[in-house]
């Protein structure tokens, strides 16, 4: 099988990962939020559903970690299809705004 259409399939499974997680952590933002906004309306106190919160907190920091490995993991891939030999670029069916300026922390970008 050619290399290109076997990292394809790895990078389709790379974006839908990345795409899960970012999905999961709006999930539970928003749950943060509804969370908030049940109390304000019930009139409770502060320490209702504190420990639910802070457990929220906590796996939203998960899913934080998460995402940054991800996004290491996709760097990775990047290098390693390069170093494969796999000069074409394998795009997702994202649309990426045009405006967009590149992210750069320090490193390469790989696509």
């Amino acid at each position: 099988m050619e290399k290109a259409f076997v990292a394809q399939r790895v990078a389709n499974k790379l974006f839908a990962t990345e795409n899960a997680i970012d999905a999961a952590m709006l999930e539970a933002s928003e749950m943060m939020a509804e969370m908030l906004k049940a109390r304000k309306d019930l009139g409770a106190s502060a320490t209702v559903g504190d420990q639910a919160c802070a457990k929220l907190v906590e796996a939203i920091s998960a899913l934080g970690a998460a995402r940054t490995a991800m996004v290491e993991a996709h760097g990775v891939l990047g290098e390693t299809k390069l170093r494969l030999g796999i000069r074409t670029k394998m795009a997702g069916f994202e649309m990426k705004e045009a405006s967009a300026a590149p992210v750069r922390e320090g490193r390469r970008q790989v696509g």
